[in-house]
């Protein structure tokens, strides 16, 4: 226990003075492994590194963050938005709304709630200001429903989840859809708490013709959610393949069918996929190292027994484990706290009887709300930066969406069939 606290203090303090997170698991590691086998162990780390960065499930993120960058400048983000806004618009604080249910419809897309906020904020953030929304009230809309990428599938943060905890990506991903669904309107509600306090104007009357001409246009947005998930739920494709699938669906909409994709916009795409991708593929090397080391002074299996020794109460674990990662998603990017964390507690997770879906649920809840919480909070920092507006003024009003979010983690924690309902119908 004192080994692994003591490493992964380190890993924070270095974390706190500005390196980079990935970095600081490698220095860490490094200097852990040469103290306890020497300098003979190095050609070693380098295979470890490899090997940690080359897991086959590993592929779904590259091509899931690809697929939503093409979708993205495709002009999908547009149609997805006129037809939330048909179906929400008449609503007082219609925009709001239509922010929160056009995010449902592209975090069905992308599964990285970044890319969510990236991609509709761009457009619903001046909307509403111009609409006469505070900006703090605006960016605070925008940036909690992203988070909702994370939670409903196809979820970057579960498939690391998945390959880390060794369980079901296909279950995870079901597990989400029911707890993000209720997150969504749950964030409705509160948007719609605030439009009364403001007096927000509704944006037109409800009109069936207009949510007809929407959805036809948006036909092909629809579809692809429902070729991709329907394969992986059907067991028809892996959920790697589905992401290769992903993305030759969108070169499909975005040149045959929309045509708006041209050669710039696709360059661009690839090479914003490339670059997420490499920041996740680095944490994951360098964090192959210290699992190894981990795994050798046998630190798991130490912390099971510390707190098993503490209580076998699954449900006193569970809210252990919530403040844990709440702590951790502060200070971490999800990628990071599911890569350094996860393997470190599955063992105590199952030996007090937890399901690992069920777990895997509730830590992408957690880290999704790490996105909102400063210092980190990387999609609450996007929002800001879109809003023209200060952290600390957007937090002011975000934390009544956080609220939100907090409650749907606790249902989530302490009625599993939130959750599991569905994975236990389907497939078990």
């Amino acid at each position: 226990m004192g080994t692994m606290l003591l490493l992964f203090g380190a890993v924070l303090a270095l974390v706190l003075i500005n390196v980079p997170i990935a970095v600081s698991l490698g220095v860490v590691a490094l200097v852990a492994m040469v103290a306890s086998h020497g300098t003979a162990i190095l050609p070693n780390l380098a295979l470890v590194t490899y090997s940690g960065a080359t897991n086959f499930p590993l592929l779904a993120i590259p091509l899931f963050i690809l697929a939503g960058a093409i979708m993205n400048a495709s002009g999908i983000s547009q149609r997805l938005i006129a037809f939330a806004s048909s179906l929400f618009g008449w609503v007082r604080g219609g925009l709001a709304h239509v922010s929160i249910g056009a995010s449902l419809f592209f975090a069905e897309i992308s599964g990285s709630a970044v890319a969510d906020v990236a991609a509709l904020g761009s457009i619903m953030i001046p909307g509403m200001k111009a609409k006469g929304y505070p900006a703090p009230l605006a960016a605070a809309v925008m940036s909690s429903a992203a988070t909702l990428a994370v939670i409903i599938p196809p979820s970057i943060p579960m498939i690391l989840y998945a390959v880390m905890a060794e369980t079901s990506v296909v279950q995870l991903f079901v597990a989400g859809i029911v707890p993000g669904i209720i997150g969504g309107f749950g964030l409705m509600g509160m948007a719609y708490w605030f439009a009364r306090r403001y007096d927000l104007p509704r944006e037109a009357a409800f009109s069936g013709a207009r949510v007809l001409r929407t959805a036809r246009e948006a036909l092909w947005a629809f579809l692809l959610p429902i070729i991709i998930l329907g394969g992986i739920f059907g067991g028809v494709v892996t959920a790697t393949e589905g992401a290769a699938l992903a993305v030759v669906a969108a070169l499909f909409v975005g040149l045959v069918i929309y045509r708006e994709l041209n050669v710039r916009e696709l360059v661009k795409a690839v090479l914003e996929g490339g670059v997420q991708t490499a920041v996740v593929m680095l944490l994951v090397a360098t964090s192959a190292l210290l699992g190894t080391y981990l795994t050798e002074v046998q630190a798991p299996q130490a912390l099971a027994k510390a707190v098993g020794d503490f209580t076998q109460n699954k449900w006193v674990v569970l809210a252990l484990l919530n403040v844990l990662f709440l702590l951790l998603g502060m200070f971490l990017h999800s990628a990071a706290a599911i890569i350094l964390v996860v393997p470190i507690v599955m063992p105590l997770v199952r030996a007090v009887g937890i399901d690992p879906v069920h777990f895997g649920l509730v830590v992408t809840i957690n880290l999704g709300i790490g996105q909102q919480t400063p210092p980190v909070a990387s999609v609450l920092m996007v929002a800001c930066s879109i809003a023209k507006e200060s952290v600390w003024s957007v937090s002011r009003v975000n934390v009544w969406f956080i609220g939100v979010l907090v409650a749907v983690l606790l249902l989530v924690t302490y009625v599993p069939v939130v959750g599991l309902g569905l994975v236990e119908y389907f497939y078990r």
